[in-house]
C-alpha cells in the first residue's frame, strides 16, 4: 500500500472492485437513484479493509471508482438523457479527460472486507478508488435549476453511446 499526497502526480491506487450484475452499458442504469435497488457488492483488498471501520452505520454511501472500460475522451457528448450534444462537464457521461465516476448507494452491510450495496449503477468488476459515507447534511442541497436536465427526457438505463 502505498499514499503519496504529492500535488505533482496524479495517480490513484485502487481499493477494491465493484460486483454488479450489469455487464455491458446498455440497459445499465444511468445513476443510482434509479437503479431499482439492483443489487452488489464491493470488495475491498485486504491492506485497505481496517479502513471499513465504523462504516456499517451509514444508509448510504458514496463509491467513488474508475470508468476502466471508458477508452475515449469527449469534451462533447449526447447524453442518454437527451438528443442534442452537450459540453461533457454539464454531464455524467464516463468519456471524461479524468474518467471517475461517483454513486451514492445504499449500504445493506459489511461482511469483513465485502460491502454489500443496492442501487448500483456500475459495470460488473468495476475498480474502486474510494469509499466515503453519504451525510445528508453535507451532501444534500436543495436547487432551483439543473441546466439542460430541466428539459431532459426521464430515460433511466444506458443505451450503447458511450463503448
Amino acid at each position: 500500500m502505498s499514499a503519496s499526497n504529492d500535488p505533482s502526480t496524479s495517480t490513484f491506487e485502487q481499493i477494491g472492485v465493484i460486483y454488479t450484475p450489469f455487464t455491458e452499458t446498455a440497459g445499465t442504469p444511468i445513476q443510482a437513484a434509479v437503479a431499482g435497488g439492483a443489487e452488489g457488492r464491493v470488495e475491498v483488498f485486504e491492506p485497505f479493509a481496517e479502513g471499513l471501520k465504523d462504516l456499517d452505520g451509514f444508509d448510504r454511501i458514496w463509491l467513488i471508482y474508475r470508468f476502466d472500460r471508458s477508452r475515449t475522451t469527449r469534451l462533447l457528448v449526447t447524453p442518454f438523457r437527451d438528443n442534442v450534444r452537450r459540453g461533457v462537464f454539464s454531464t455524467r457521461a464516463p468519456c471524461r479527460p479524468n474518467p471517475i465516476g461517483i454513486s451514492a448507494v445504499r449500504l445493506v452491510g459489511v461482511d469483513d472486507n465485502v460491502l454489500h450495496v443496492r442501487d448500483v449503477d456500475m459495470l460488473d468488476g468495476t475498480p474502486v478508488l474510494d469509499i466515503k459515507p453519504y451525510v445528508p447534511e453535507f451532501d444534500h442541497f436543495a436547487v432551483n435549476r439543473i441546466g439542460w436536465l430541466d428539459q431532459s427526457d426521464k430515460r433511466t438505463v444506458a443505451d450503447s453511446r458511450f463503448r
